[in-house]
């Protein structure tokens, strides 16, 4: 793992499992990868996604270009170019229409597919922004439990760190409310 001291002095830990809440900007972690929460097209667009393909460099908008764009609730794997983390999953999730069009298992799907991915390519740190909480409108209290419930039930061994990086107090506070 890559994971740097910060983590040790300013995150929360969960004892049942290796998941750290952390008050940080996703780009800057120095993590084995990071989970981008694209858009279909994966092209860059705004919130999460724009500030990655922003930190990342022009080579990742290349690289997404040859993956040829994701179906919502599946992930796809790049290098992670100018970031710190060496690699970044992108992941779209469901964009929220009041909770009868299949949202929650597309979300959770993101989830399954990122750790997936992750198991994969022996990724041991892991960092997930708050996916389809930003201009998809996912209710973030429901976002957030399903990010937790999923990635404690993933039944295969899951990396090192798992880490929901928080990018307001909000969603910090939901995070920890989850937890218990």
């Amino acid at each position: 793992s890559v994971c740097c001291g910060y983590f040790e002095r300013n995150a929360i830990r969960d004892q049942s499992m290796d998941i750290v809440l952390a008050d940080d900007d996703i780009t800057t972690l120095r993590v084995d990868a990071i989970v981008n929460a694209a858009n279909s097209s994966l092209l860059g667009g705004g919130g999460v996604d724009g500030a990655i393909h922003r930190a990342a460099g022009p080579q990742l908008l290349t690289a997404c270009r040859r993956l040829g764009g994701c179906a919502t609730g599946d992930a796809k794997i790049t290098p992670g170019f100018n970031l710190p983390a060496h690699h970044i999953i992108h992941t779209v999730g469901p964009i929220w229409q009041g909770g009868g069009e299949r949202e929650a298992d597309l979300l959770a799907s993101c989830y399954r597919r990122s750790l997936s991915l992750a198991a994969e390519h022996g990724i041991e740190s892991l960092a997930f922004p708050a996916i389809s909480t930003g201009v998809y409108g996912y209710p973030r209290a429901q976002a957030c439990a399903i990010a937790l419930s999923t990635v404690k039930s993933w039944p295969e061994s899951l990396p090192v760190t798992i880490i929901f990086c928080c990018f307001d107090h909000e969603t910090r506070l939901v995070y920890e409310s989850s937890l218990g």
